[in-house]
């Protein structure tokens, strides 16, 4: 929940090659106070069934960037038969289970403001946009 003094952030997978939500994927958050200072860790999740992590940890007073690290490499590689059925013509080139084996996403918030940014995936590629 975000404050007066502080952002808050918020995401959900969607699995664009089969259409249903990506479940089991893991989540780090990172922060930092300002465009040349250093990234803070500040914990992670997973996804649920839905596709959403609704428990990332709070930013911290100050906080201007956000970095999202999705970890898919390991969604893939457990759902490649599901995948292939589902992409009966993509090329199964991916002895790592995914040609993008993480996905980080770097944004800049404001206080007082919530940050919603979904990931459209697909094993060859990944989309992402602010939401609401």
């Amino acid at each position: 929940m975000s404050t007066a003094t502080t952002a808050s952030v918020s995401t959900h997978i969607l699995d664009t090659s089969i259409g249903r939500p990506a479940e089991g994927v893991a989540i780090s958050l990172a922060a930092r106070s300002g465009r040349d200072a250093g990234w803070v860790a500040l914990g992670g999740s997973a996804t649920d069934a839905d596709g959403r992590c609704k428990d990332l940890p709070a930013l911290p007073e100050g906080t201007t960037h956000v970095r999202l690290d999705f970890e898919v490499e390991q969604y893939f590689s457990k759902n490649d038969d599901q995948q292939a059925e589902a992409q009966q013509d993509a090329p199964r080139v991916r002895d790592s289970g995914a040609f993008f084996p993480e996905v980080a996403i770097t944004f800049a918030v404001v206080p007082g403001e919530h940050f919603h940014v979904p990931l459209l995936l697909n094993p060859f590629g990944y989309s992402v946009y602010r939401g609401s």
